[in-house]
C-alpha cells in the first residue's frame, strides 16, 4: 500500500464466524467446551445445523442427518438451536463491524463482507483492521472469527475459508493468480459437485487447467454464462461492490416433519404457521413482499414449487395464507405423504416506499398484526399465537424449523 490517503489494493474483508451456533452454545455452557457438539433437530429427520470442530474430526458436517452424526460419534452433545440467541449475537457482531466501516454487507447471521478502503487512514492497513476485528470479537463476544483480506469479494471469501479455524489470510492483488493456480476448480464460486464432475470429465481439475481452456469450449460444458464467470474467477477477477444495508432479495421459512403428513387440514395449519413466521420477519425488517412461493416435498423427496405475484405487496399472514393454500392445491393432492413445506416471499419493497393501497381492499388485520408483534416483542414468541394453530390437530411432529434470509450470491 502506498500513501495512507490512497485506496488500498486489498480493501475487501470477509468475516466468517467459526462453527457459529455450536460456538455460542459452548460459550454459554462451559460443560461443552472442548467436546464434540452439534446443534440441530433431535427428531427422526433432524439435521445438523452446526458442528463444532471437535465434532468435525469425526466427519460430522452441517446438513448431515442427525442419525448419521450420532452413528459417527455416539458421545456427541446434541443441542437444540436457540435462534433468538444467535440473532442477538449477530446484531452485536454487526455493531462491531460498523466500528471500522459503514460499508458492511451481511450474508447471514455469521458472516459479512466489509469494504475498509476508506478506513485505512485512521485504522491502519486492511490486515491491521482485520486483526482488530478478530480481537474485538474475541473480547466482546468470546467467539472466534476467520477473516480473509483480498482485492475483491470472491478472493476475500476464499481466503476466510482457507484461514479456518480462527485464522487470517491475506492475498495481495499481484499474487492472486499464483494463489488460485494450485486450487481445485471446486473452490471457484458456483462450482458444485455436478459441475466439478463435468469439468473433471474434460480433464479440468485445477484452476490452472481451467485457464488453458478456451471460453467457447468451456461453454459447451457449463453454458456460456457460467463459462464467462469461471474464466473471470480463475484469474481472480470479481467486480462486485460491497453494498451496505442491502435489502434481502427474499425471505423464507421451511418445516420438515418427523413423520409425513397426509391430511389437508394438517398441511393448512402448518402453512398458516409458516406464513405467520414469514410475515413477522417482513414486518420486523420494515418491508412488504410482492411475490409468494410455496414449496412442498413428498416422501419420495420429489419437490414442487409454485409462485404468484400479488397486485399489492403485503406483510400480513392473513393475506399470504390464502395464496399459499391455493398454490398447494395445484402441486399436491391427498393422501400423498408430505415431508416438508415451505413458504417464501420475494420482490421486497420498503414499507415507506409508497405502496399503493386500495381503500376498499385495505387489510382489516394490519392493526391486529402490529399489536401482536408488540406483545411478542415484550413477552416472547410463545406469548401469542393464532387460534387456528391451537388444539390437538396441530402438527406436533415438527423437526426444528429453518428460516432463511436470501441475499445476492456471496
Amino acid at each position: 500500500m502506498g500513501h495512507r490517503d490512497e485506496r488500498p489494493s486489498e480493501p475487501i474483508l470477509h468475516v466468517d464466524m467459526d462453527a457459529f451456533y455450536a460456538a455460542v452454545e459452548a460459550r454459554d455452557d462451559p460443560r461443552l467446551l472442548g467436546r464434540p457438539v452439534v446443534v440441530g433437530g433431535t427428531g427422526g429427520r433432524g439435521v445438523v445445523a452446526s458442528a463444532s470442530y471437535e465434532a468435525r474430526e469425526f466427519g460430522i458436517s452441517s446438513a448431515m442427518p442427525m442419525r448419521q452424526a450420532l452413528r459417527r460419534c455416539p458421545s456427541v452433545a446434541v443441542v437444540e438451536p436457540r435462534f433468538d440467541v444467535y440473532r442477538a449475537v449477530s446484531e452485536r457482531l454487526q455493531q462491531i463491524f460498523h466500528t471500522v466501516t459503514p460499508l458492511v454487507e451481511p450474508l447471514a447471521l455469521d458472516e459479512a463482507f466489509l469494504d475498509v478502503g476508506g478506513s485505512v487512514r485512521l485504522l491502519g492497513s486492511p490486515v491491521d483492521i482485520a486483526a482488530r476485528l478478530r480481537a474485538s470479537i474475541a473480547d466482546e463476544l468470546a467467539l472466534r472469527a476467520s477473516v480473509g483480506v483480498a482485492p475483491n469479494k470472491f478472493l476475500a471469501k476464499l481466503c476466510s475459508q482457507k484461514a479456518k479455524p480462527d485464522g487470517l489470510m491475506h492475498v495481495q492483488r499481484d499474487q492472486a493468480e499464483r494463489f488460485l493456480a494450485g486450487l481445485p476448480v471446486s473452490d471457484l464460486w458456483g462450482v458444485g459437485e455436478r459441475t466439478a464432475e463435468r469439468l473433471a470429465s474434460a480433464g479440468i481439475r485445477w484452476v490452472r487447467d481451467l485457464r488453458l481452456v478456451d471460453e467457447h469450449a468451456l461453454a459447451r460444458l457449463v453454458g456460456s454464462a457460467a463459462a464467462r464467470t469461471l474464466h473471470a474467477l480463475a484469474r481472480g477477477a470479481d467486480d462486485r461492490a460491497v453494498v451496505s444495508n442491502m435489502a434481502a432479495k427474499g425471505l423464507s421459512a421451511e418445516q420438515t416433519f418427523s413423520s409425513d403428513l397426509e391430511r389437508t387440514d394438517q398441511l393448512h395449519r402448518a402453512l398458516l404457521d409458516l406464513c405467520d413466521r414469514v410475515a413477522r420477519r417482513l414486518r420486523r425488517g420494515g418491508v412488504r413482499a410482492r411475490t409468494v412461493t410455496m414449496k412442498v416435498r413428498d416422501a419420495s423427496f420429489a419437490t414442487q414449487t409454485r409462485s404468484r405475484t400479488l397486485a399489492v405487496a403485503t406483510s400480513e399472514a392473513a393475506e399470504l395464507y390464502p395464496v399459499v393454500t391455493e398454490l398447494l392445491s395445484t402441486a399436491w393432492s391427498p393422501p400423498t405423504p408430505v415431508r416438508l413445506l415451505g413458504v417464501g416471499v420475494s420482490q421486497l419493497v420498503a414499507v415507506d416506499a409508497g405502496v399503493q393501497l386500495d381503500m376498499f381492499t385495505a387489510s382489516r388485520w394490519e392493526h391486529a398484526e402490529q399489536v401482536a408483534d408488540r406483545v411478542r416483542a415484550q413477552f416472547g414468541d410463545a406469548a401469542l399465537t393464532r387460534g387456528a394453530l391451537l388444539g390437538r390437530d396441530r402438527p406436533a411432529n415438527q423437526a426444528p424449523a429453518r428460516d432463511d434470509l436470501s441475499r445476492r450470491p456471496g
